[in-house]
């Protein structure tokens, strides 16, 4: 999604995302209700961006991110260097035209969108690649960039293990007789039932994600997997993420808690105010919550991260096997019915 990078492009962030009709559709009255809803919550989320620095640290946490991975790509597949980094946000400065029309201007011909995502919704991920498809056919009618999609990876082993790593350095901050009781709280972002009730792969894939984390700690905590940043009156998944965390600490004798961000792979305002500001002041012993760091620049998960990239680029796969099927399911306007009519067929 991005977000705004200085408190000052919050309003824009804000319209640009509630605009988004994959994300939240609201029919033919889209720009009327976004344009109302950014306006009165602006100033509410200018003051916490206010209190997390100034703005977002995604596009710092973003370009580090795909500047390593490409510094890796270069050493280990020479045969397609260089690999060339770019950012894309879909609601926040770089958006997608304008990196789309700088990748032009340098000339580049074989593109990767890599979706931050790791596990897919229709909302989001496929929010971006539609984003993606209507920006081409605007900028690029002609097709010079070819494109293909790492759309999914919600158990690849550098997310499995990184959060694994994270999880346990958050547990060492419990004494040890206590550690193996201390529930670790999963957080991902919630989305509305209305888009879960259309099949969405969300939901499933962000538990196979805690599954396989939980798998490589070997079962020894208990665990829970919540839901944060529900916006507006419509009913979304839950359980929320606050509810849970106040009624472990304040009515069960749960000596703690780790927080686990598992479906962001950089700090932002979810983590850096919802989570460390917001929980933590509804709680009478805010203490006793550790989050887990995020994943942000951990040098395996990045070296992970290009791993994933050279399987990509050596399977000649242009999108996973499910997005078909997700696009069967999932429900836009001006977007391609099946992905091969944008991403072609695979190479191998």
């Amino acid at each position: 999604m991005g977000g705004p990078s200085t408190v000052k492009e919050t309003g824009e962030f804000l319209y640009n995302l509630f605009s988004d009709g994959d994300l939240i559709p609201f029919g033919r009255f889209q720009p009327y209700i976004a344009r109302f809803i950014a306006k009165r919550r602006t100033p509410m989320i200018e003051q916490r961006y206010d209190q997390i620095g100034g703005g977002s640290p995604i596009r710092k946490w973003s370009e580090l991110q795909v500047e390593t991975v490409c510094k890796r790509l270069d050493e280990i597949m020479p045969e397609t260097a260089p690999h060339l980094p770019y950012v894309a946000f879909r609601y926040a400065n770089p958006l997608t035209a304008e990196t789309y029309k700088q990748m032009l201007k340098d000339g580049v011909t074989r593109a990767v969108a890599f979706s931050q995502y790791p596990q897919f919704s229709y909302s989001t991920t496929a929010s971006s690649i539609n984003d993606l498809y209507r920006t081409a056919k605007k900028v690029d009618p002609s097709h010079r960039i070819a494109w293909s999609v790492i759309d999914r990876w919600p158990q690849h082993p550098c997310l499995v293990d990184s959060f694994a790593r994270h999880i346990q350095d958050s547990l060492m901050k419990f004494p040890e007789e206590v550690r193996n009781q201390v529930v670790i709280l999963f957080s991902a972002h919630s989305l509305p039932l209305t888009v879960i009730n259309r099949g969405d792969a969300y939901p499933a894939e962000v538990a196979a994600t805690v599954y396989a984390v939980m798998q490589k700690l070997k079962f020894q905590n208990p665990y829970r997997l919540t839901w944060q940043s529900q916006v507006g009156p419509m009913p979304w998944m839950g359980p929320q993420t606050k509810d849970i965390a106040k009624k472990l600490l304040e009515g069960s004798h749960v000596p703690g808690i780790v927080t686990v961000p598992i479906a962001f792979t950089s700090d932002h305002i979810e983590t850096l105010h919802e989570i460390d500001i917001e929980l933590k002041d509804e709680l009478a012993e805010p203490e006793r919550l550790v989050r887990c760091e995020s994943l942000n620049g951990d040098p395996k998960f990045l070296e992970g991260l290009a791993d994933l990239v050279r399987d990509h680029l050596k399977s000649g796969q242009l999108y996973s096997e499910q997005l078909p099927l997700d696009y069967k399911l999932g429900r836009a306007h001006n977007v391609f019915g099946d992905p091969s009519d944008f991403f072609g067929r695979r190479t191998t």
